[in-house]
């Protein structure tokens, strides 16, 4: 169905390169919903990061939370809270604390290859579903607090968790992913070793797949799925896995696709959605004008894509198509950045999928 909505999204531009590869995005953006005769987006800039340390007193104000509220969907650049003074490099980094705020459960992470890019495993296409609420991660699964402690100075002890009730929202997240790909989900845990946790995870998994008869399943253990990733990636479908395995298969599955500079990502709940690259904020080379902006272009086209099936509108739909496309295009032409073998910079290469978008 086409609508006539006007979608309002907001713009968190962070920090690092994240001034460089996010207003990348918007230009891409506007580009394209303009090209699928699409309403032009509008858009809401925000404060985030070191910046808004500098004037707010901290990194995440709870006016940039309250507007988030009250737009369609938004783009966050990275961080680079390690570089934060304290007291706000301790606290929970920006992108934690919007994803906790919000209940964005799911992150879906995709890993694939360009034609003409630098892959390692060829022909890779595949989707990693991350838990995003609890797992090993001690940021994120509790209420309060953390999931550390140091009961002397010379023992630390953390715990993960891991429940039905999650484990099943994001199992139903990748089998229907899965319905709309190659039909093949792919189960990664360690239940050999940690039986009870992962183990939960992996039955609660196949219970429902019972759902999606049409689904083939299958599971690997943790360690083996790097293995398998590095090897044969390319018959991979989608993934489904706890929180701390899901970020490090996702930054193995970018490179082995070509680049964690092309690694895009969703955080995302029922009723709200954000844009994210899966990389850092690479403070080494912000303002160089040579960072990759494709992880965010893409990121940002997985945004259309959540917003054009939330709303059933087929010109975003085809909005989100066109800058996938015009990616795609431009990699194929040689238009790449240093970190794939090419010379081309950030605003250059922004400019070149812009001209492309009308070509394809």
């Amino acid at each position: 169905m086409t609508t006539d909505k006007t979608y309002r999204l907001a713009v968190l531009n962070g920090d690092g390169i994240g001034p460089e590869i996010v207003p990348a995005s918007v230009k891409i953006l506007d580009a394209a919903v303009a090209a699928a005769g699409a309403p032009a987006i509008a858009w809401q800039e925000l404060p985030l990061g070191r910046a808004a340390i500098d004037t707010h007193g901290t990194a995440v104000p709870d006016e940039t939370l309250e507007a988030l509220d009250n737009v369609d969907g938004w783009l966050l650049g990275p961080h680079d809270s390690a570089a934060y003074p304290e007291p706000h490099k301790s606290l929970l980094n920006p992108s934690g604390t919007i994803r906790k705020h919000f209940g964005l459960f799911a992150n879906i992470r995709p890993a694939k290859a360009f034609r003409g890019g630098n892959a390692i495993v060829e022909g890779t296409d595949l989707v990693i579903v991350r838990e995003n609420t609890e797992g090993f991660y001690a940021d994120r699964n509790t209420f309060a607090g953390t999931g550390e402690m140091m009961p002397t100075p010379d023992v630390a002890i953390m715990h993960g968790i891991i429940t039905r009730a999650a484990t099943t929202r994001i199992a139903h997240e990748a089998f229907k992913l899965a319905m709309t790909r190659d039909k093949r989900v792919t189960i990664v845990h360690k239940a050999n070793v940690l039986k009870m946790t992962t183990g939960l995870f992996r039955d609660v998994c196949r219970d429902v797949a019972k759902e999606y008869p049409e689904v083939s399943v299958n599971d690997f253990h943790i360690d083996a799925a790097t293995v398998h990733l590095v090897r044969r990636a390319n018959k991979f479908d989608v993934i489904v896995t706890e929180n701390m395995f899901g970020d490090i298969l996702s930054d193995l599955a970018g490179e082995v696709a070509g680049s964690l500079g092309i690694a895009p990502s969703i955080n995302s709940s029922d009723t709200h959605a954000m844009a994210q690259a899966s990389h850092g904020s690479a403070p080494d080379i912000a303002g160089k004008n040579i960072a990759n902006p494709i992880a965010m272009i893409l990121s940002s086209a997985m945004l259309l894509r959540w917003l054009g099936a939330k709303f059933d509108d087929a010109q975003i739909l085809a909005a989100a198509d066109k800058v996938e496309a015009a990616v795609d295009l431009a990699v194929l032409e040689g238009t790449v950045t240093p970190d794939m073998g090419g010379t081309t910079g950030t605003s250059e290469f922004a400019d070149a999928v812009v001209a492309a978008v009308a070509r394809v």
